[in-house]
């Protein structure tokens, strides 16, 4: 894949998961966990994500879904 294709598929990614995300449930998280999903939406990486939330995978993964920010792959 090209530099110039990868980088128009994050965009596209990215713009999903804002999209779709539940923004008044990720404003009413503490600082480092709405951080943590603001760099979710952003990037999309979810182990990176974990580590700034302070949280297990699966901790943080469950948050993911309960803000409805979609892992797009």
């Amino acid at each position: 894949m090209r530099v110039e294709e990868r980088a128009k598929e994050d965009r596209e990614f990215r713009e999903i998961r804002r999209r779709n995300a539940d923004w008044e449930f990720i404003k009413a998280q503490p600082p480092h966990i709405r951080a943590a999903l603001l760099y979710f939406i952003e990037k999309g990486d979810i182990y990176g994500t974990a580590r700034i939330a302070g949280l297990s995978l699966d901790e943080f993964d469950e948050i993911r879904r309960r803000a409805n920010i979609l892992v797009v792959v």
